[in-house]
């Protein structure tokens, strides 16, 4: 929580990368978090298992649905509003992050299925994997896809996890890449924004320079952009915030 010396100005879900594996964890938003809260933001830096500690297919989607939802207790507890809840997901954080914004128009009994108790007002994709039939395709990261998903033989499954199948959601998905990215390749960002756009929805593709974790990293020209956008997002989502 940002100090008791000003209003909130917005909520922040921030939701960490790493390929969806057990090996990272949310360690890697607390500097995020703790810059964005000295911007006056509510911070949420969100833990979820992941492939390898009990997570993949379902328990990683029920358990991201769950802690977004968690909020409406947050804010009860410290009292502050949801009107603008900005979701920011770095790499596989990103495709989770943009995958909860559109969980509105899953079919029922799917993991995350159902009316959001906190809906999202706009999404912050950092490096996001946006396309899941591209990256597993690709095989990046030694096959991390089909490490969160299984084989690729349930078809229902993969199109229920890919943000490319949901387009367009109802709120603005920024994507923000690096374009020295290495990791995760600047085709995952382009091709989202060109779906979700042909498909009527807002979405827009910033670059910026540097690798796939300058936009992580606080005080490089990157997160600059990062930071811009989510006061964009704030100020479209709350036109009467102060």
């Amino acid at each position: 929580m940002p100090g008791a010396d000003g209003p909130v100005r917005g909520v922040v879900v921030i939701i960490h990368g790493g390929y969806w594996r057990s090996t990272y964890g949310a360690e890697l938003g607390e500097p995020l978090a703790r810059d964005l809260v000295g911007r006056g933001y509510a911070c949420w830096n969100l833990e979820y298992r992941r492939a390898g500690n009990g997570g993949g297919w379902p328990a990683t989607f029920d358990d991201v649905a769950a802690g977004i939802d968690h909020l409406a207790v947050a804010a009860r507890d410290h009292g502050f509003g949801l009107d603008t809840t900005t979701a920011l997901g770095h790499s596989a954080g990103g495709h989770l992050a943009v995958w909860a914004a559109g969980r509105a128009g899953l079919p029922p009994g799917v993991p995350g299925a159902g009316m959001p108790g906190v809906p999202l007002t706009a999404v912050i994709s950092q490096a996001g994997l946006l396309n899941l039939r591209e990256a597993r395709d690709l095989g990046l990261s030694d096959g991390a896809v089909e490490n969160l998903l299984g084989v690729p033989g349930d078809a229902e499954r993969y199109a229920l996890a890919d943000p490319m199948t949901a387009v367009p959601l109802d709120v603005p998905v920024y994507a923000v890449h690096g374009t020295e990215d290495t990791t995760v390749p600047v085709s995952q960002s382009e091709g989202y924004v060109r779906a979700a756009t042909a498909a009527g929805g807002t979405a827009e593709l910033s670059l910026v320079p540097g690798d796939h974790f300058a936009v992580i990293a606080p005080g490089s020209a990157a997160w600059d952009t990062v930071v811009a956008l989510l006061g964009a997002a704030a100020d479209t989502a709350d036109p009467g915030r102060p």
